[in-house]
């Protein structure tokens, strides 16, 4: 097996070129995991390859992401077929009535729901994608601005998923505010700049400020000649399941049939703990109760449409195992000890900040850790800052700032994944769209951590 040398990149490098160049996501999964197979098994890589099957179907965090994908494409069939979310779209128009408040109501909900990145991502999505349709905004626009915000909000919010996680990491490598490394992440939030910038960015984005360049430019060149606010590329039944108009249409909107299952969703998702699969499962049966008692759908309509979204999230558990199979490698050939090997001796003085920041960033986009990375990254990163004199609450920002810029960013990230079904379009799609923009908040957050470094290492 080869570990914890530069070809543990050829995995990761392979998924990213073959993704790209066949514009499919699967396809660069697929290849990746096989590059790898045989660097960890060499003559004997079939039988790693299905060994990397087994640990990914056996991840409970697997368990978990499809569970998730599998209630809300239930929920969103039921909404569909129920005319529940034609009813919201109808609704908004008294209060939204252009392209700017459809986009600034879309980064307003994700703001408003900085739990947790996966609830924000998958709500804001399934709730806004008809309203911004009306406007002929293309679906990767509005992907673009609810990811642009939803992990740079969570990373922000002290009382998020992620707040609680780095807080504890941070407390755990002796690094406290007050006797707490909640104090010292509160402390470090003025520096975890890639969030800032990015919700700056996510917001000048929706209101019309910044232009649409690159992929998103294209995108929406190809929306106003056809009116088709989807991406090309999608299957007949994606598309189907889509634009989906087969409910019943009332001659007054009810926007509670839609607005009911998702408050059941948020409210059982936050008083569970954060537990999406109990909020997304609660607004699953509060949905049926709804539709059912109002005749919107029979009894075997229930079963036809569970089925319908079952099938219909065929494509993300298909992607979700495969990225934990990319992951997987990863750990088996040491990539993340290669990384911090190499990259370890730059890591000095005032400089320390921004390295860290680009490392972290470059390493959860190239592999889809976030929340891991951090994990690895912190114990060796903090020592050092207080080593040679940077603020380790400086650097521990620095290490967040980077988890966040993967995440926005990741092909097959689960954020990416759980979004880019959430509106509708394909992860490569999503990930083009938001890449430009994503990069002028790394670029400015890079020099942000450069100032703040010499300042750090000055003082």
């Amino acid at each position: 097996m080869v570990q914890n040398t530069a070809l543990a990149l050829l995995p990761v490098i392979t998924v990213l070129v073959v993704s790209v160049l066949t514009k499919r996501a699967l396809l660069g999964l697929l290849s990746g995991t096989v590059v790898g197979a045989i660097l960890i098994g060499g003559w004997g890589f079939f039988d790693s390859l299905v060994g990397l099957v087994g640990s990914s179907l056996s991840n409970e965090t697997v368990h978990w992401l499809v569970l998730v994908v599998v209630l809300f494409g239930i929920l969103i069939a039921y909404f569909n077929a129920s005319g529940a979310v034609s009813d919201f779209a109808r609704w908004t128009e008294r209060f939204v009535n252009s392209r700017r408040k459809s986009l600034l109501l879309t980064w307003l909900l994700t703001i408003a729901l900085f739990i947790d990145d996966y609830l924000n991502a998958l709500t804001v999505g399934t709730s806004m994608k008809r309203v911004t349709d009306r406007y002929n905004v293309p679906r990767t626009m509005l992907g673009t601005v609810v990811k642009m915000t939803s992990a740079p909000i969570a990373v922000i919010i002290p009382f998020s998923t992620w707040a609680v996680f780095f807080s504890a990491l941070l407390e755990q490598d002796g690094v406290t505010v007050n006797g707490s490394g909640f104090g010292a992440y509160i402390a470090g939030l003025p520096y975890i700049f890639f969030g800032w910038i990015a919700l700056a960015i996510g917001l000048l984005l929706a209101l019309g400020v910044l232009p649409l360049v690159g992929p998103l430019k294209r995108e929406q060149e190809r929306v106003d000649r056809t009116g088709d606010p989807l991406p090309e590329g999608l299957t007949p039944e994606e598309r189907a399941f889509e634009l989906a108009e087969d409910g019943v249409e009332s001659k007054r909107p009810m926007p509670f049939n839609f607005l009911i299952p998702i408050i059941t969703l948020i409210l059982v998702t936050i008083f569970t703990e954060v537990d999406i699969v109990k909020g997304a499962a609660a607004a699953v049966v509060v949905a049926i109760i709804l539709y059912v008692s109002q005749r919107r759908l029979t009894f075997k309509g229930v079963l036809d449409q569970a089925f319908e979204g079952i099938t219909s999230m065929g494509y993300v558990m298909v992607l979700f195992v495969l990225a934990f199979m990319v992951q997987q490698i990863n750990m088996d050939l040491q990539l993340a000890d290669w990384v911090i090997g190499a990259t370890e001796p730059i890591m000095n003085g005032a400089l320390l900040p921004a390295i860290v920041f680009l490392v972290c960033g470059l390493y959860a986009y190239a592999t889809g850790a976030f929340w891991d990375l951090a994990a690895v990254i912190t114990p060796v990163v903090l020592p050092l800052a207080i080593a040679v004199g940077v603020d380790p609450v400086l650097a521990g920002a620095a290490v967040f700032s980077g988890a966040a810029l993967g995440s926005t960013t990741c092909l097959y990230g689960d954020g990416m994944i759980l979004a880019s079904k959430s509106v509708g379009v394909k992860p490569l799609n999503l990930m083009l769209s938001i890449l430009p923009y994503a990069g002028v908040a790394a670029a400015l957050s890079f020099i942000a951590y450069l100032i703040a470094g010499y300042v750090s290492f000055g003082g």
